[in-house]
């Protein structure tokens, strides 16, 4: 496998025994390097020095009154914010306990921050791997999708590459200009990835310009599958099989979790009755059904029992994946 999302800054971290990943003085320089944090050529000096003296030492002691010499407020905030980040991340054993802590004690990080987390995490979870398609499928649970239904064939592109190409024709502000100019520029087609084209996806794994088709059956929804149960073993240490279903048999009915707000919230009125409107129930894109191989790192309630799945889109087709209702909503008997 290519090195998988190179600019995420997997290969600066570090492994422990177990396989979990390490914050290392490079990868605090990542951030660092972030644009909110680069000093721009007309920085003052003491922001200069500041930004200077953490590339050299990236874990020492920012003190309030060094921040509050910072004359740009957004500089002040930017700073503060990146340090509370800090904070938290060295305090935290790995990049995984730091990523579940997030959620179990709500601590506010921005929303770019978690998501970059994600990734990184899935690059260690995929590392060795070489599957096109799953790595493709594992961008579902950090990048925004644009969901549409093309004769049946359920299909998800990157949301923020969907607006580009919307806005611009994919050429970035050349496009603009013919389209303001009312020249259009030529259709870009973006490929929908399968078996026979996978490893195209390693030729441009950071442009986020190809398409899954999500449908139960299809090598892309299988993929997801696949993704699914490496993320519930890596931080659980449990092992399933997750498998794409078309319904959820009342009689198996005994535990669900949502992947999405939307699908928790079809999910829950479903379960407890109440009536949902057809519209809401056709925005239902996967249901899976997650058999654990050993009962008994379930709940006594819920042993022998599989956990039901949902994913869904919002009124404008977007989905957005919430890899983390996997750490906090199974019930498993210990929790991680």
């Amino acid at each position: 496998m290519t090195d998988l999302w190179p600019s995420c800054g997997y290969r600066l971290l570090r492994r422990n025994a177990d396989g979990r990943l390490l914050v290392t003085d490079d990868y605090l320089r990542l951030y660092y390097g972030r644009p909110e944090l680069l000093p721009p050529p007309e920085a003052e000096s003491v922001e200069l020095a500041l930004h200077a003296s953490l590339l050299d030492a990236p874990r020492r002691e920012v003190t309030d009154a060094e921040i509050n010499s910072l004359t740009d407020p957004d500089a002040r905030e930017n700073y503060r914010v990146m340090l509370r980040f800090r904070t938290r991340l060295l305090e935290a054993p790995t990049l995984e306990a730091f990523y579940a802590d997030l959620f179990r004690r709500d601590i506010a990080v921005p929303p770019d921050f978690v998501h970059h987390t994600a990734q990184v995490i899935l690059r260690n979870v995929l590392d060795g791997t070489g599957k096109g398609l799953q790595a493709r499928a594992a961008e579902l649970f950090f990048r925004r999708q644009r969901v549409t239904i093309q004769d049946g064939a359920i299909m998800a592109a990157d949301d923020e590459t969907v607006q580009m190409h919307a806005e611009t024709g994919g050429f970035g502000n050349l496009g603009k200009l013919l389209r303001e100019g009312q020249a259009s520029p030529r259709t870009i087609e973006l490929d929908v990835l399968d078996d026979r084209n996978a490893d195209l996806y390693f030729e441009r794994d950071e442009r986020h310009d190809t398409v899954l088709q999500l449908n139960s059956g299809r090598p892309g929804c299988a993929a997801l599958c696949r993704v699914l149960e490496r993320w519930i073993a890596h931080f659980h240490g449990v092992r399933t099989t997750v498998t794409s279903v078309r319904e959820i048999p009342d009689e198996d009915w005994v535990w669900h979790v949502g992947l999405d707000a939307e699908a928790t919230g079809v999910l829950n009125e479903v379960y407890s009755g109440a009536e949902v409107d057809e519209a809401r129930m056709k925005r239902i894109v996967g249901l899976f059904r997650v058999d654990f191989q050993d009962p008994a790192v379930l709940r006594p309630e819920n042993a022998g029992s599989p956990v039901f799945l949902g994913m869904a889109t919002t009124p404008d087709g977007s989905l957005r994946m919430k890899p983390q209702n996997l750490l906090t909503n199974l019930p498993l008997a210990a929790r991680l």
